[in-house]
């Protein structure tokens, strides 16, 4: 299931502008330093997966006689089963990881807050319409259908994994996102809105939604967390394609070749777990920074 953060409503602030706001959080982002510390580590390995390949030769020789050598000058982290080198794999083993993990928390992120701002603005049967069909996705097993999905269609692609993803775990954040504009739309300034005859898509989409930012932004991050899991599980139990070199290929192959048993093994299988975990580890103080930030009464707490 999709964790959400309990609502908070964020208070209207339609007199700043978007770039004054962005650098008011950064500014409240930097004073915290479990938020700051978050921040760097996510910055670091996101610019890792992305500018690695320009100072690391992808080309990974398979090695025969140089199976599970433990870490040395020219490995520094050892080698794998075939003899490739542990530490390159990890380095540029993150793209796709990071790329579904991103995209599939985006489709998650834009299908909430569309079905949930329009079922809570427009009410009647359309909200009711709409919440049927998240009882109805929300009953549909995640790992069974994974597991179909990738049996008929071979899931080759991981700009299909990522839909795949985000298509399945968006019902409990639109529920939450429904209630916030429930709330945001008894407000004065969406009143003000309504007697200057804007139109109902401009009301929401310019004057409710850009009021969750916080909200949303938080929720963005929780939703890249669940994707990242969700794919490394599909990997590890060999429901994803295993073909090309990532972590959770990584994972897969030490757990099938045992690397665990292995001394020399252990860095293979350690190295992808300490790069997920670390990536995590930043994305969840960067969140817990975040909703200090948008709401104070936390940090009060």
């Amino acid at each position: 299931m999709t964790a959400v953060v309990s609502p908070t409503v964020a208070e209207p602030a339609l007199a700043q502008s978007t770039g004054g706001r962005a650098d008011g959080v950064l500014r409240l982002l930097v004073r915290s330093k479990s938020g700051l510390a978050g921040l760097i580590v996510v910055v670091l390995i996101i610019g890792m997966t992305i500018f690695a390949p320009l100072f690391v030769d992808e080309h990974n020789p398979v090695h025969a006689d140089n199976r599970w050598a433990g870490p040395s000058g020219d490995h520094w982290l050892g080698t794998d089963h075939a003899g490739k080198d542990v530490l390159k794999q990890v380095v540029l083993g993150g793209r796709t990881i990071l790329y579904v993990g991103f995209f599939a928390a985006f489709i998650t992120l834009a299908i909430a807050v569309v079905f949930g701002s329009l079922a809570a603005y427009y009410r009647g049967k359309l909200d009711s319409a709409l919440l049927q069909l998240t009882d109805v996705v929300m009953t549909v097993p995640a790992v069974v259908l994974l597991a179909v999905v990738g049996a008929f269609f071979g899931l080759t692609s991981p700009t299909m994994l990522a839909l795949l993803l985000g298509v399945i775990t968006w019902p409990v954040l639109m529920r939450s996102i429904r209630a916030q504009v429930l709330s945001l739309k008894e407000r004065e300034f969406v009143e003000a809105a309504r007697l200057q005859d804007l139109g109902s898509m401009r009301i929401i989409f310019v004057e409710i939604v850009p009021n969750m930012a916080g909200y949303i932004l938080i929720n963005f991050i929780i939703a890249v967390t669940n994707a990242m899991y969700a794919l490394v599980g599909l990997y590890v139990l060999g429901l994803a394609p295993l073909a090309g070199a990532n972590w959770g290929i990584m994972i897969h192959q030490a757990w099938t070749y045992g690397a665990i048993y292995l001394p020399e093994g252990r860095a293979f299988i350690l190295a992808p777990v300490c790069a997920i975990a670390l990536f995590q580890l930043g994305l969840v103080m960067l969140t817990r920074a975040l909703e200090e930030t948008f709401n104070p009464r936390l940090s009060r707490g």
